[in-house]
C-alpha cells in the first residue's frame, strides 16, 4: 500500500473514512468524454479491480449515487412479492423502509442492536414460501454487528427467496465471496472500506437474479424505473459504458485506489481489518481493567464487524464529552448512531488504516475517556 505524504491516520469515522492524499489528488485530473475511448479504458480497469474486491466474474454495476440508490435498485429489480427484512440496527431498518416506500409489503424480523440474526429462525420464518425477497445488512454500521450473510443467503434459497445484501461497511474490509457463496445481490459504497470519497455505489447481481428480472418483462419495467434499472446497468457494463453521466473525478480516484487494493490482495486486506478490530477489542479490555469500568463492545464476540466497533460508554459519560477531547488531540471518531448517539462512540477502523494509525486513535480515545470519567 502506498503511504500518504500527509499525516494520515486522523479520521476514524465509520464512513466516510479517511482518503489518502494521492487518491484525492487523482480527482484533479482533466475531464474527458464519458462516451469516448479513454473513458471506456478507464471503465474496464475499474471493472477488473471491482471484480477482485467482490470476488466475482459477474459485471459490477457502478452508480453515481450513494449506496441508498443501489439499495432501492435491488428492491425495485428483485422478484415481485412480499419482503422479509432482517433488522438489527438503523441501516437494516432503512432497508426495510426503502422496501415499503417502493410499494412492497414488508415484515420485519427484529433483534436487539448488537445482535445478529439466527439463520435457523430465518429459515423458520421463510417456511411456506411466503416471501419473495429477504433484505439483510452484512456489517451493521450503527451497531458493529456482522451477520452471516452466506448462511442467510443459503437459507433464503431453500425457500425460493432472493436475498439482497447491504454490505456498505463490509465489502473491501469484511470477507465476502460473491460467486462461491452463491449470492444474489450485494451492494456497497465508495466511502467505507474501499476508501475513496462518497458519491459512487457498487453492486453485483447474480446471473439468475438478472434472468428473472428480464423474464418479468413489462411488470418489472413498471416498478424498476430508469436510473436504477439494473438491466440498463448490465447492458451498458457489457458495452464498457456507464448508463448515465458518471462522476468522472471519482472514477479517477477509484482507479488509483483499486490498483492499491489489488496489489495488497483481498486476503491481506481482510486480515488487516480483522487485526484492527481485534486490537480495538483488546483496548476496550485494557480500559475496563484500568480506570474506565463498564465500557464494552456492543456486538458479541464472534459476530463483530472487522470495519467498525460500536463501544458502549459507562453510565454518566456521554459521547460528545469523549469525542470533543479526542478531537483536541487531532483525531476524529464517531458518536453513537440513532438511539445510541449519546451512549456510545464508534471507531471506523477501515479502508487504508493500519494497526499503526489505529494506535494513535486509541491513545487519543484513552485520554478522552479518562478525562470524561474524571
Amino acid at each position: 500500500m502506498t503511504k500518504s505524504r500527509s499525516p494520515f491516520g486522523t479520521f476514524f469515522l465509520p464512513g466516510p473514512t479517511e482518503v489518502r492524499e494521492e487518491v484525492l489528488a487523482a480527482m484533479s485530473r482533466p475531464m474527458m468524454s464519458h462516451r469516448g475511448a479513454e473513458f471506456a479504458a478507464l471503465f474496464q480497469r475499474v471493472q477488473q479491480g471491482l471484480k477482485v474486491v467482490f470476488d466475482t466474474t459477474r459485471p459490477v454495476f457502478v452508480s453515481t449515487s450513494s449506496s441508498t440508490g443501489l439499495m432501492e435498485a435491488g428492491v425495485r429489480c428483485a422478484p415481485a412479492g412480499r419482503v422479509l427484512s432482517l433488522v438489527n440496527g438503523a441501516f437494516s431498518e432503512r432497508f426495510a423502509h426503502i422496501a415499503e416506500n417502493c410499494g412492497r409489503e414488508v415484515d420485519r424480523y427484529i433483534v436487539e442492536w448488537g445482535e445478529v440474526h439466527d439463520p435457523a429462525e430465518v429459515e423458520k420464518r421463510l417456511a411456506g414460501g411466503r416471501y419473495a425477497v429477504v433484505t439483510v445488512v452484512h456489517s451493521e454500521t450503527s451497531s458493529g454487528a456482522l451477520n452471516d450473510v452466506r448462511t442467510i443467503t443459503d437459507v433464503a434459497h431453500q425457500s425460493g427467496s432472493t436475498c439482497l445484501v447491504d454490505s456498505v461497511s463490509g465489502v473491501g474490509g469484511a470477507e465476502l465471496h460473491f460467486d462461491s457463496w452463491g449470492m444474489d445481490y450485494v451492494l456497497t459504497g465508495s466511502q467505507k472500506a474501499i476508501a475513496i470519497p462518497p458519491g459512487l455505489a457498487f453492486a453485483v447481481a447474480s446471473e439468475e437474479f438478472m434472468r428473472r428480472l428480464r423474464d418479468d418483462g413489462a411488470t418489472a419495467s413498471e416498478r424498476r424505473g430508469v436510473y436504477f434499472d439494473l438491466a440498463e446497468h448490465e447492458e451498458h457494463v457489457r458495452n464498457g459504458q456507464a448508463p448515465n453521466t458518471p462522476a468522472i473525478s471519482l472514477y479517477y480516484a477509484l482507479d488509483l485506489q483499486l490498483e492499491s487494493i489489488v496489489a495488497e490482495t483481498m486476503p491481506a486486506r481482510w486480515a488487516r481489518h480483522r487485526a484492527m478490530a481485534a486490537r480495538t477489542v483488546q483496548w476496550v479490555g485494557e480500559m475496563r481493567s484500568s480506570s474506565v469500568s463498564d465500557i464494552r463492545i456492543l456486538a458479541r464476540d464472534g459476530h463483530r464487524s472487522p470495519t467498525v466497533s460500536t463501544i458502549m460508554l459507562p453510565a454518566g459519560i456521554t459521547s460528545d464529552t469523549v469525542t470533543r477531547v479526542v478531537a483536541e488531540h487531532g483525531i476524529t471518531v464517531g458518536t453513537g448512531y440513532g438511539k445510541l448517539k449519546e451512549s456510545a462512540i464508534r471507531i471506523g477502523h477501515m479502508g487504508d488504516h493500519t494497526l499503526e494509525t489505529l494506535e494513535r486513535c486509541l491513545e487519543a480515545c484513552t485520554t478522552g475517556l479518562k478525562a470524561a470519567a474524571g
